[in-house]
């Protein structure tokens, strides 16, 4: 399966989801990928800097780090191409005219959008506004 690649089409049949769960962007100078697999890691990202992980609020807490601001994630639930074009512009447009912050990982399946988590329910709204919109 390779995904859609049609913008209109992806935006159209997105059904937007709300992860119930909050999550913290972290930076590890000196713990391995395996190190922050085990404490259930939903992203990694290896930059000169350090590790960037994405981690549950409660595994971040064993760490030190749940006083970093917490994100909610919504997946996308469109099987997305990574070769589609403009997804993530129309994302961020319809967030930025609520003024609300998207950071996007694009996954090989879906899109996933963390945004602060006390704006989760206003984007999950503005996402599915989009989707309605478009049809």
């Amino acid at each position: 399966m390779t995904g859609e690649t049609d913008l209109h089409t992806l935006i159209a049949q997105m059904r937007p989801m709300l992860d119930p769960e909050p999550y913290v962007f972290c930076t590890f100078a000196n713990r391995t990928f395996q190190d922050l697999v085990d404490y259930g890691a939903i992203g990694l990202f290896a930059e000169t800097e350090g590790t960037t992980a994405i981690l549950p609020v409660e595994r971040a807490r064993e760490l030190g780090l749940a006083d970093a601001e917490w994100f909610r994630r919504i997946t996308l639930t469109v099987h997305s191409s990574l070769e589609a074009v403009g997804l993530t512009a129309a994302i961020a447009a319809a967030l930025t005219k609520e003024g609300i912050s998207a950071n996007v990982v694009a996954a090989y399946f879906h899109d996933h959008v963390f945004v602060p988590a006390d704006r989760a329910d206003d984007a999950l709204d503005a996402l599915r506004n989009l989707a309605q919109n478009s049809s």
